[in-house]
């Protein structure tokens, strides 16, 4: 069989590993404005339609940690473009589900599959820069624009979906997308050096799983019920698995996650502002959505077309931060960007019942544009922090907690809308603004220059 030609440039790997951040990230928010459609479809309650949204997220968290040590035994190359294979065939299982329950556990295969790609898709990009810090920043940067414009563009695509078609194409829309994604890598990616050949860490694996799914299902189901009960005994008990994992991983010989590299300031510093991140983030496009469809009365093709100023500002602030990397080191720039996020905020907590779509797009400029630069910043410190080798393992654990984050998020501020969305929104804001400033605060403190 002839094999694919090989176009080992760093451009076009990019290029191929950014469908995979892409379809992720778009499959956490193309969702949310079709949110009142499936619930009219099935004649579903608000939390059923909540865990649409966290059942991805859910399985996405708790996947990403396994998801980058198969990258790194089993070739980031592999692992990627099989990744994108399952997450097609598990969109198709959403578009087309028959009830509730059906939509909710394909939504758990699809972020499964999606734990698949985003370490994989960091351990090419890793291994393509050769150890150029220059290099790996810019392509972080791009990477980090396909994620994030998929995040902004997810609730216009998904309003034009809905008006225009039905809510299953919010679905069906990835099947182009992710055979555009494998095709490309395919041509473009040659295979990245493997992991020399180690046993698998079943039981520190297991236990991430299971102290990811506790934690992030203690938090979706507390934001609706009440935080005792149940809840509350997941909460705990994924507290004390979490504690078991890090015993565990400190006596085992090839541990899923690398623990030496996350004693170094980059390395912690990007979960702990990683995951602050996307508490907020997640957390407020949720609350955005119900507050222009149930406050604004908006139709969902308006409520998603308001959500466009989101896309401009994370293309070019995601698309420079390499550059500012390189000038003033990650450490500077993702305290500005983080601070900048946190004005955004600030100004998006000043909407009421009768504001208009101009009123939101200083928030909605703000908040991408400080994003754009903190997240690529923060990535391309991690990679520089590890081992090659650990890449995926490493790039694992820190999406691992940034999507842990945004499932609390979601939940959080999800319970506080839920009565009223204009307070409710109100309240995310300025929470949000309030938990940045202290994630700044970590990123920054003390803030050196660049040696």
């Amino acid at each position: 069989m002839r094999k694919l030609p090989l176009i080992p440039n760093l451009s076009w790997i990019t290029g191929a590993a950014s469908f995979g951040f892409f379809v992720t990230q778009l499959d956490v928010t193309i969702v949310n404005v079709a949110l009142d459609a499936v619930g009219k479809a099935f004649d579903a309650p608000t939390a059923q339609l909540q865990w649409v949204v966290d059942a991805y997220i859910l399985a996405l968290a708790a996947m990403l940690l396994s998801a980058g040590a198969i990258a790194d035994r089993v070739g980031p190359r592999r692992a990627f473009v099989t990744g994108l294979l399952l997450f097609g065939i598990a969109s198709a299982a959403c578009g087309l589900a028959t009830t509730p329950l059906m939509l909710i556990l394909a939504r758990v295969a699809q972020g499964a599959a999606g734990a698949l790609l985003i370490p994989p898709s960091l351990a090419l990009i890793a291994h393509a820069a050769h150890g150029d810090d220059r290099k790996r920043a810019s392509a972080v940067g791009w990477w980090t624009a396909a994620g994030g414009v998929s995040i902004a563009a997810g609730p216009v695509l998904g309003g034009l979906l809905v008006e225009a078609l039905d809510w299953r194409w919010v679905f069906f829309v990835n099947l182009p997308v992710c055979a555009a994604g494998a095709m490309l890598t395919l041509i473009v990616t040659p295979e990245a050096p493997k992991k020399p050949r180690v046993p698998f860490d079943i039981p520190g694996q297991a236990l991430a799983v299971a102290a990811v799914t506790l934690l992030v299902g203690g938090l979706i189901e507390g934001g609706h019920r009440g935080w005792s009960g149940w809840p509350l005994l997941a909460l705990v008990a994924g507290v004390i698995l979490a504690a078991a994992f890090v015993l565990v991983e400190r006596r085992a010989a090839h541990p899923a996650m690398p623990l030496g590299a996350f004693r170094q300031r980059p390395a912690w510093t990007a979960v702990v502002v990683g995951s602050a991140l996307n508490f907020t983030y997640y957390g407020l496009i949720f609350v955005l959505g119900l507050y222009m469809l149930r406050a604004l009365h908006w139709p969902p093709g308006q409520a998603g077309l308001a959500f466009l100023p989101l896309t401009a500002t994370f293309i070019v602030s995601n698309l420079i931060s390499g550059g500012l990397v390189a000038r003033f080191g990650a450490r500077a720039v993702t305290t500005g960007g983080v601070l900048l996020a946190a004005c955004g905020y600030a100004l998006t907590a000043r909407l009421g019942a009768g504001s208009g779509l101009w009123d939101m797009v200083p928030g909605f400029a703000l908040i991408p544009g400080g994003m754009g630069l903190a997240i690529p910043a923060l990535t391309s410190g991690l990679l520089a922090s590890v081992d090659r080798h650990d890449a995926g393992a490493a790039s694992g654990t820190l999406n691992a907690c940034r999507q842990v984050g945004g499932a609390a998020g979601v939940a959080i501020f999800g319970a506080l809308a839920g009565a009223d969305a204009v307070m409710g929104l109100r309240v995310s804001g300025l929470s949000a603004a309030v938990l940045l400033v202290a994630a700044a605060a970590v990123a920054g403190w003390p803030l050196k220059a660049r040696p």
